[in-house]
């Protein structure tokens, strides 16, 4: 039998660990007009960003899955998956943000009379946006300093280091990792290039988030006559989610679908700051395995776009991770899911399991329900070595294959098998 996980609550790192409930309702959540704000995402940055990335050699739209397993097994209409796994041969969602903000800053400073190679751009990253950041500073020709915290993977220092970029390795969590960027940028000189977003530093941010639309761009032609009615949105600094929700609302105006934020239970920096009416800050004190939610702070950028639109808060704990990757990799056809991309998914079937809460969120047989896979194989090596083990795989699937007339058991969510 698939049992589901001991009830579990947040880390220490979180002020709310005695009450935290995985699944909470934004008090803030309304339905508005696209504001189209010109400090904010708007539709002349989305369209900009658009028409640059889209230019680029090897770009071609990330393909959007539908899982119909999933869907039946959850009673909805339909569930699709955006997989970019295969983006620009980076293998994340990442590539669109990092290497954009570098070539329009390398733009700018070419048109004030700088050259390429007298450029030092430099960033913090749980690898992925590093990733980014590097391929885009070897396309441009100028420098890269990449800023990794101690638990950021070999595997996914090395990929940033075949691209030239200088690594540095920073005792600590993320949030170490980034004053220490910071404080090196400033003595040097250097251009950050960071996706989170604080008082005075806006700019950037704002065009990594710019890039990250392009997702959302693709979602919207790609549903065909489909509209959306939920959303799962991973949540690390919030820059992914918000640059998935920018043109899903500039889309569906007032009419935006449910958008539910995604978060880990040892990092939930943003469901904590739905909770508190503000940005609230999260000391981690412990890892998650999807390397990429774990920030202690929400960006503000992000922030201010999605506090009024995320309807749903939602922190998932790590024990669905590698059942649920090696599934994906093992289902048909096969699908490159790395740990973040897990997320969603995992949120969907731990709201499925609740009736109650399923029903506050708006689900029926109706919904149209987007995943966001976040990432590839990024770190091979932990990739190959969870999906090697077939354990657990066939259950999974009878679940999620099960009728959709069946009448799901309180222990039909995929879960790692216990004891």
């Amino acid at each position: 039998m698939i049992r589901r996980p001991p009830r579990s609550t947040l880390s220490s790192s979180s002020a709310a660990s005695d009450v935290y409930k995985r699944q909470i309702a934004n008090k803030a959540h309304r339905r508005a007009p696209f504001p189209d704000a010109a400090h904010l995402l708007n539709r002349t940055n989305m369209a900009a960003a658009a028409e640059t990335i889209t230019s680029w050699p090897g770009y071609a739209p990330t393909e959007l899955v539908d899982l119909p397993e999933v869907a039946s097994h959850c009673g909805v209409a339909r569930v699709v998956y955006k997989d970019e796994s295969t983006r620009l041969g980076l293998g994340a969602f990442k590539a669109l943000g990092g290497a954009y903000a570098v070539a329009a800053l390398i733009k700018q400073k070419q048109a004030d009379g700088i050259a390429a190679e007298a450029i030092t751009v430099a960033t913090a990253t749980d690898g992925n946006h590093g990733r980014s950041v590097a391929w885009g500073a070897k396309q441009a020709g100028c420098g890269a300093k990449i800023y990794i915290h101690q638990h950021v993977s070999k595997s996914r220092e090395d990929a940033m280091r075949v691209y030239g970029a200088d690594v540095i390795r920073v005792d600590g969590n993320y949030e170490f990792s980034v004053a220490r960027c910071k404080a090196d940028s400033e003595a040097n000189s250097w251009s950050m290039v960071s996706d989170t977003s604080w008082e005075g530093y806006t700019d950037v941010p704002r065009t990594i988030m710019a890039g990250y639309t392009l997702m959302g761009t693709e979602v919207v032609s790609q549903l065909g006559d489909d509209d959306l009615t939920h959303a799962f949105l991973p949540v690390g600094v919030g820059g992914l989610a918000a640059g998935i929700a920018a043109p899903l609302w500039a889309h569906m105006g007032e009419q935006l679908c449910n958008l539910i934020s995604v978060e880990s239970t040892m990092s939930c920096c943003f469901a904590d700051s739905i909770r508190a009416g503000a940005p609230t800050l999260v000391d981690i004190t412990d890892e998650t395995l999807m390397a990429g939610l774990s920030c202690g702070e929400v960006s503000l950028l992000a922030w201010e776009i999605l506090q009024p639109v995320v309807s749903h808060a939602m922190a998932i704990s790590d024990d669905a991770v590698e059942p649920l990757m090696k599934w994906f990799h093992h289902r048909t056809p096969s699908i490159e899911a790395g740990e973040c991309s897990t997320s969603g998914l995992a949120a969907l079937l731990q709201a499925h399991q609740d009736p109650a809460r399923w029903k506050d969120m708006g689900f029926d047989a109706n919904s149209v329900v987007l995943l966001i896979g976040t990432e590839g194989a990024t770190d091979p090596e932990l990739y190959h070595r969870i999906v090697a083990s077939t354990d657990q795989v066939d259950t999974m699937k009878n679940d999620l294959q099960a009728e959709a007339t069946e009448e799901p058991s309180p222990d039909c969510i995929v879960w790692p098998t216990s004891g």
